[in-house]
């Protein structure tokens, strides 16, 4: 009720002034900030950062694209030969690529007919897409791997809460920081820079290889909540082009998906014998004898075999390693990752199990050369967790300098010091995989340590990769996931 005698009461604020209009009849109201704007300037770091991280890493490209002919993306030649033997209907196995190379294809013959549209572009062209190949799977692998770290966690937690107007799935951080804060792209774009000259990586692009677009397949089959294709089937394809993925199908199974193994199996049963009935002669050379030669893949002794059997056979050289030595160290390795694989899992670690099964997919392969360990890239991520723990972070930065120097070729320099012990050579000639195995003991460290953080933590579980609703099933299925009982299929 307003007094007598006074007009109509104010609605304006305590200063007399109405919010979003001056009092001063001569000046124009004020505006909020335009909508598209304010996006500019909150896109602007993120893209001013991948614009950054583009440049740093285009003279690596650059410089293995202008390199020798004879030594550009060698492997991308292995690749393309297999097309083109397709297209003319030669014996995949028994073509070579062209000199100085001379490289045969080793692949099953699946890989071959996936191949084909490399055989119908030109050379040039083949090297240029398969740029693409590389660094959006890299992309893709760190967008899982350094989830918790960017401050995007596409799982369901009781610690994270959901914002107005954000795409459904998505959840940032509750606590307030620099994961869920505008420069989040700033630190995607560094870690992709980052990660682009590990050397792993950096052989990627060297050999024009195939290894880290088949991580990132294997990661966003296990870690996906709500993937939009049957879970197990980008595992099974994986499994098919290249066989060392199949490590996965066993860590599917242990950790309770085994619907999704199955799936997996399949899949990689489905392409094999797809290319069986376009391939019968080439399927039935591959299996029955190509499979058998690891001397088609190269030198078995040479450094950059980083694998437990290469190690040995260095370790025995220029004697012959027993077979029986090999199977004890394989078998033992591979029993203490996986159990340590599921019981990570098992804790909502799913990043960090799928880390160790990438390094046995490593340790455990007859043949596996440095670029194989592109695997360091989740390694990284898991150690990193969500960045609030200093000793984490240190470990995840010390194991990415490790794996961006030349170690294993230092290795190969010390054993022409005359005064050195030749063991000492060979402990640095096998470092990457040495450290494989002891990075096994570090994530699951990383990972105990994450569970013991006090506050609230980043889910470093499974992500959402849905449709709109599956943030709901995720609420659900978190809990199921913790109690060690996943119903993820």
């Amino acid at each position: 009720m307003k007094p007598a005698g006074q007009g109509p009461v104010s609605r304006a604020g305590h200063n007399g002034s109405v919010p979003g209009v001056t009092t001063d009849r001569g000046a124009a109201p004020t505006r909020p900030p335009r909508p598209r704007l304010a996006a500019l300037r909150r896109g602007a770091p993120g893209l001013l950062a991948w614009a950054a991280a583009l440049a740093v890493v285009a003279p690596l490209v650059a410089g293995y694209l202008a390199g020798r002919p004879d030594q550009r993306l060698p492997d991308l030649d292995v690749y393309r030969t297999g097309g083109v033997s397709v297209l003319h209907g030669q014996p995949i196995y028994h073509m070579l690529t062209q000199a100085p190379q001379l490289l045969p294809f080793t692949y099953p013959p699946i890989a071959a007919l996936f191949a084909v549209p490399l055989a119908l572009m030109s050379w040039p062209a083949a090297q240029v897409v398969w740029v693409a190949f590389i660094y959006v799977p890299l992309a893709i692998t760190i967008w899982y791997a350094f989830g918790p770290l960017l401050g995007v966690s596409r799982g369901a937690s009781p610690d994270a809460r959901v914002s107005p107007g954000e795409p459904p799935g998505v959840r940032w951080p509750a606590e307030p920081g620099p994961r869920g804060a505008w420069y989040a792209p700033v630190v995607y774009a560094a870690v992709f820079a980052i990660c682009a000259y590990l050397f792993p990586l950096r052989d990627q692009m060297r050999f024009g290889q195939v290894d880290i677009l088949l991580v990132a397949l294997c990661i966003a089959d296990c870690a996906a909540v709500s993937p939009r294709w049957p879970r197990g089937a980008l595992v099974g394809l994986a499994t098919a082009v290249k066989l060392v993925p199949g490590v996965f199908i066993v860590y599917l199974w242990i950790s309770g998906r085994r619907r999704a193994a199955a799936t997996a199996a399949g899949v990689a049963l489905a392409w094999t014998l797809a290319a069986f009935l376009v391939l019968p002669r080439d399927s039935l050379y591959y299996w029955t004898n190509a499979i058998f030669d690891s001397n088609r893949l190269g030198s078995n002794t040479g450094t950059s075999n980083q694998s437990l059997r290469g190690m040995l056979l260095r370790l025995f050289l220029p004697s012959a390693v027993p077979s029986a030595l090999w199977a004890i160290a394989a078998v033992a390795v591979g029993v203490a990752g996986f159990v340590t694989a599921r019981r990570v899992a098992r804790t909502g670690g799913e990043t960090a199990a799928v880390a160790i099964t990438g390094l046995l997919a490593v340790l455990l392969s007859p043949v596996a050369w440095i670029h194989h360990l592109a695997w360091v890239v989740i390694v990284i991520g898991a150690v990193a967790g969500d960045g609030r723990d200093r000793r984490r972070l240190v470990a995840a930065a010390v194991i990415a300098a490790f794996y961006t120097v030349t170690l294993p070729w230092w290795g190969l320099s010390l054993l022409k010091v005359s005064w050195l012990p030749k063991l000492a050579g060979r402990i640095v000639q096998s470092a990457f995989g040495l450290g494989a195995i002891a990075l096994i003991a570090v994530i699951a460290w990383a990972h105990r340590r994450g569970l013991a953080q006090p506050g609230p933590r980043v889910p470093d579980g499974p992500r959402v990769c849905g449709p709109p609703g599956a943030r709901e099933k995720a609420q659900v299925r978190s809990s199921v996931w913790l109690s060690g009982e996943s119903t993820r299929r």
